[in-house]
């Protein structure tokens, strides 16, 4: 591995400066300045439009040139400068000397492509080795990342793996050609917490057996804990603080840095809230669910997704269902909105059967069913108006159009949205608005139950916090259920009442919370806490937790539906 001498930094950022094109161009990044040494993880944290991303494609030579340009500052990689470097000398050092991880491993991957295929390219632009001397190093590359058969994952597409294993074989495309840098962006957002801890173990191992250096992106400040040895914070383009992992959690200098570690959600539960409503509003009895699947070794296979679950919730409260990749959560939540037909078992709303249903029963059985989806800009029309959006299913059912727009303006102002957001189109939006808009969307026929699919997963920790709260906000005006559905126990602790733990489509442990996060007679869920990252960190008090043995006192698992 070709690197920076002992006493140089791998990566060396002095106030870098980024800009929108033209004479008046804002100033979206501001006299920036950190370093990465070899064998060093710098976590680089921050909200959402912060800067984060500008500062490692600037770093990797991918700034859209034509809408930004670096104003000022520099860029060195292994003492080299980056800034100013042509096209061509760029693309020779992206992989050789410096590589990205991206969050999304499924759009950075080509679908149509088979992964040893596209890892082998890497070598063949960068390298004279041969056929045969290709195909050895990919299975070596695969085979360190801890993937099974290196075989037949060479020969699986992307669709055919996991998306651990997909985040896997982004970091072996990355680390193939043993660059001096690795910058990883959010690598680990939108996977479960053991698959997260498993890909961290792995990013650690494999620098410390080359010496890469990393610059890590996240907004998830359990991941910081875990992997940081350095933590730099941005605020609107603008470098707050930097320093040692211990002392920026222990001992944060600036409000910006305090106010993003005490909206970080603890693993201690929300205060138990009584269980006074009569009934239930969402009931399910022995759901099943198989699918037929053709695995990369070619046998096809069946694999039941849901195994004999029944559960049930009340009004005005939210129960968590929480667990791994493929232990069945998003197929249950499928099941309840009728997007999947279960096999078999009973899905009831306050009493009344809805499952399997067909043509008018279905639509009315939806207005009392509403979801909110994981990515709110691919589940709303880039061509249409919010107001337009939020008044389409009012008017779908029966209400006039003045009527509904009249709606979607008060709906906007009671999740945290001026009325004239009614006019603009989703692009206009941050990421925590248009959850809102979403979140507008879905009370707007006044559902019994709302269903919650990884609806804060992608938010930084701040926004995550707002939309947290507007849930609780809604749910107490509207005395609406709340299934909600999340691999971050964090998130699970600060707004269930009640928690279900899945496993490869079984339910594994259901109770209150309390008992679930701090008194679990099951390994498994005791495994899955374990796991979060950064839960041996009270973030809100600035400090370690101190070690406790769990109270059992006063604890009951809630009764199954009569």
């Amino acid at each position: 591995m070709t690197g920076a001498s002992p006493e140089a930094p791998v990566l060396d950022i002095r106030d870098l400066t980024i800009r929108l094109r033209g004479r008046d161009g804002a100033t979206l990044l501001q006299d920036v300045s950190l370093s990465v040494a070899a064998g060093e993880t710098l976590c680089l944290v921050g909200e959402s439009g912060s800067g984060k991303s500008l500062t490692s494609l600037a770093t990797m030579g991918l700034l859209p040139e034509a809408d930004l340009e670096i104003g000022g500052g520099s860029i060195r990689l292994c003492g080299e400068e980056l800034r100013g470097a042509s096209r061509k000398r760029l693309q020779a050092l992206r992989t050789t000397r410096m590589s990205m991880i991206f969050q999304e491993p499924m759009t950075a991957l080509n679908p149509v492509a088979r992964i040893g295929d596209q890892i082998e390219e890497v070598l063949l632009i960068h390298t004279q080795l041969g056929t045969a001397e290709r195909r050895a190093r990919v299975l070596d590359i695969l085979a360190k990342v801890n993937l099974p058969d290196p075989r037949a994952i060479m020969r699986a597409y992307p669709d055919q793996l996991s998306g651990g294993q997909r985040q896997r074989v982004m970091i072996a495309m990355a680390l193939v050609l043993e660059p001096a840098l690795l910058i990883a962006d959010e690598p680990t957002t939108a996977l479960d917490v053991t698959t997260q801890k498993q890909v961290l173990d792995l990013i650690r191992t494999l620098q410390k057996d080359r010496g890469t250096a990393i610059l890590f992106i996240t907004h998830d400040m359990g991941v910081v804990a875990e992997i940081a040895d350095r933590v730099a914070v941005l605020n609107a383009g603008a470098m707050v603080e930097t320093g040692s992992l211990q002392g920026v959690l222990s001992n944060p200098t600036r409000d910006y840095t305090r106010a993003l570690l005490k909206a970080v959600p603890g693993l201690e539960p929300r205060p138990a809230r009584p269980d006074t409503s009569a009934g239930f509003a969402l009931e399910l009895d022995g759901l099943d669910k198989t699918f037929g699947r053709r695995g990369i070794f070619g046998r096809g296979r069946e694999v039941r997704a849901l195994d004999d679950i029944s559960l049930h919730l009340r009004p005005g409260r939210t129960l968590g269902i929480v667990g791994e990749s493929g232990s069945g959560k998003s197929t249950l939540a499928r099941c309840v909105m009728q997007l999947e037909a279960p096999d078999s078992g009973v899905i009831r709303v306050c009493g009344d059967h809805v499952d399997n249903l067909h043509g008018a029963s279905l639509r009315n059985m939806r207005r009392r069913i509403q979801m909110v989806f994981q990515d709110p800009y691919r589940s709303l029309n880039p061509r249409v108006t919010v107001g337009e959006t939020i008044a389409e299913a009012p008017i779908n059912y029966g209400m006039p159009h003045a009527e509904a727009l009249a709606l979607a303006r008060d709906l906007l102002v009671k999740v945290g949205l001026p009325r004239n957001a009614a006019d603009r189109l989703p692009h206009q939006f941050s990421g925590g608005q248009r959850q809102r808009i979403a979140i507008a969307r879905a009370i707007a026929v006044e559902p019994d139950v709302l269903v919650a699919d990884e609806a804060v997963s992608a938010l930084d920790v701040s926004v995550q916090a707002q939309v947290l709260d507007l849930f609780e906000q809604i749910q107490a005006e509207m005395g609406v259920a709340i299934l909600f559905i999340t691999h971050d126990l964090r998130v699970a602790a600060r707004i269930c009442d009640d928690i279900a733990v899945m496993r490869g489509g079984q339910l594994v442990e259901w109770g209150p919370a309390a008992a679930v996060l701090t008194a679990s007679r099951q390994d498994y869920t005791r495994r899955l806490l374990a796991a979060a990252p950064g839960s041996h960190w009270d973030f809100a008090r600035f400090r370690p937790f101190p070690v406790r043995a769990p109270d059992m006192t006063g604890i009951a698992a809630p009764g199954r539906p009569a």
